[in-house]
């Protein structure tokens, strides 16, 4: 029980330096353009709340609220992906209409504004978040 508990520390103490790591990366890309670049944002702040709450609180309320905002997390990550790599697809059609295919598939996902893998670290954070909460039990 003493190493999952430690495992459990672990994991909390690295889902929250990444989640603050990627909180300040967002706000220093000023990704608030549009209400979409807000969602990871919000999230980001609701995490870096909710995370310290169960750590102290160890409760099946706190658990459960951790575990909804990692599985939102996971939904944000995959359509973060989608959304950065549609919008690489429209401007290497604008800026060369004759790309298709898979030419046009890897120039969008080299591209470098907007990366196109990039929201797949609040993927990442949200496989973390729900890995830290895996089978809680209360105090």
């Amino acid at each position: 029980m003493e190493t999952l508990n430690g495992l459990r520390r672990l994991l909390a103490a690295i889902l929250l330096i990444g989640m603050s790591g990627t909180l300040v990366e967002l706000l220093l890309l000023r990704h608030l353009e549009d209400p979409v670049q807000w969602i990871p944002v919000a999230l980001l702040g609701c995490g870096l709340l909710a995370v310290p709450w169960h750590a102290r609180a160890r409760s099946a309320g706190s658990a459960a609220v951790v575990r909804l905002l990692m599985v939102l997390f996971v939904a944000a990550g995959f359509a973060g992906v989608y959304y950065h790599f549609t919008a690489n697809v429209e401007f290497q059609k604008e800026t060369d209409p004759s790309l298709a295919g898979r030419a046009l598939v890897w120039k969008a996902l080299a591209a470098t504004v907007p990366p196109a893998l990039a929201p797949g670290v609040m993927l990442q954070l949200g496989l973390v978040g729900l890995a830290y909460t895996y089978r809680h039990k209360e105090r």
